[in-house]
């Protein structure tokens, strides 16, 4: 079953497969805590505010937003899939360099986002698995 990027199934599904893997996935070294709000989106009120954390080490994500983040990221619905669901650099990169992209906060801890997590075969696969649910 596929489920609208960012709404609060997708939310659950994601949730649901990054838990499955869980117990294989490496841990994340960095703590990242850091809030995204996504304007644009074609459901709801056209704004979903939403989380990254990696203080636990593990990558937990959700609705909602962070008290005291590291850094919140500005950016509209069609840019936020490029970067988490399709993962394609080069458009992250120009979409950030042309402005699409804004950063409050630490952009050292943004920049340390590309390092921190993990690029493993269970990476890969719950990247895969989640893209697969995604419409």
């Amino acid at each position: 079953m596929t489920h609208s990027f960012l709404s609060d199934d997708w939310m659950a599904a994601a949730r649901a497969i990054r838990e499955k893997y869980a117990a294989e996935a490496a841990k994340i070294t960095v703590s990242l805590r850091i809030n995204q709000t996504i304007t644009g989106v074609p459901f709801g009120d056209g704004t979903v505010y939403a989380f990254m954390d990696t203080s636990s080490g593990a990558l937990n994500t959700d609705l909602g937003v962070l008290e005291n983040p590291d850094a919140t990221i500005i950016t509209d619905y069609d840019t936020m899939r490029k970067l988490l669901i399709d993962q394609d650099q080069a458009a992250t990169m120009q979409a950030f360099m042309g402005g699409k992209i804004k950063v409050e906060g630490d952009m050292m801890k943004i920049m340390g986002m590309q390092t921190a997590m993990p690029q493993d075969a269970i990476a890969i696969k719950i990247a895969a698995e989640i893209k697969e649910i995604t419409t």
